[in-house]
């Protein structure tokens, strides 16, 4: 028996299954695609922009403004973009980012979610549908008979949507809590990052208030001698 006839044999349940297999398919393929672009360089922007940091923050901005085409590009570049802010200015303007790119990440949850929920309950319906059809045929008189042979068929027929159903949402399941993974481990590196880079920013704001607060030196008279 082929994928076909087993489409064919599961029952009007597997047109809804097909419709969320296909929703599953994409969301998963798209966020493959997202992740395997950006897992393998994050840490290495991360790094180069800290790196700078500690030198000249105006380099750690060209750097960042270069990598935005990445999370952490953008994310670091929120505040680093900004003209002398005060330390919690700064401080907002990396957690504002990291919102909004930890929601950019979560692309797709909801597909997930909505096909996890659905899948068995509509090869659970299919099934149930299929029993009612098979069982709804059989009489008193043929329960001793060969004639309930098509009906054990029927049945058995019957159980291929739930699992179908059970199959798609398995298989969604293992990639949501993959993708839920990556984007835990992106929300530790935004948030050690980040306070990182708040730390060099405190320091240098820190000691660029003491430099301002520091009165200059009187200039230093020359006593001249009168002549007689």
């Amino acid at each position: 028996m082929n994928i076909t006839e087993l489409f064919a044999r599961g029952g009007i349940a597997m047109w809804p299954l097909l419709f969320l297999s296909v929703l599953a398919l994409g969301t998963i393929i798209d966020r493959i695609w997202f992740w395997s672009r950006i897992l393998t360089k994050e840490r290495e922007v991360s790094g180069r922009v800290l790196e700078a940091a500690r030198r000249e923050w105006s380099a750690a901005s060209e750097i960042a403004q270069r990598s935005n085409k990445l999370p952490m590009g953008r994310f670091l570049y929120s505040a680093l973009s900004l003209d002398r802010p005060d330390p919690e200015v700064f401080r907002l303007a990396l957690e504002t980012s990291a919102d909004e790119e930890l929601t950019v990440m979560r692309k797709g949850e909801k597909v997930l979610e909505a096909v996890i929920a659905l899948s068995p309950m509509l090869g659970l319906l299919g099934t149930v549908w299929g029993l009612i059809n098979s069982l709804g045929s059989i009489r008193l008189s043929d329960l001793a008979s060969d004639s309930t042979s098509g009906t054990v068929l029927g049945i058995g027929e019957a159980l291929i949507s739930t699992a179908a159903g059970l199959v798609l949402a398995i298989v969604s399941l293992a990639f949501y809590r993959l993708f839920q993974g990556f984007i835990f481990g992106q929300a530790k590196v935004f948030r050690q990052s980040g306070s990182e880079l708040e730390l060099l920013y405190r320091q240098a704001w820190s000691a660029s208030r003491r430099r301002a607060k520091v009165p200059p030196k009187p200039p230093v008279e020359v006593p001249t001698s009168n002549e007689s």
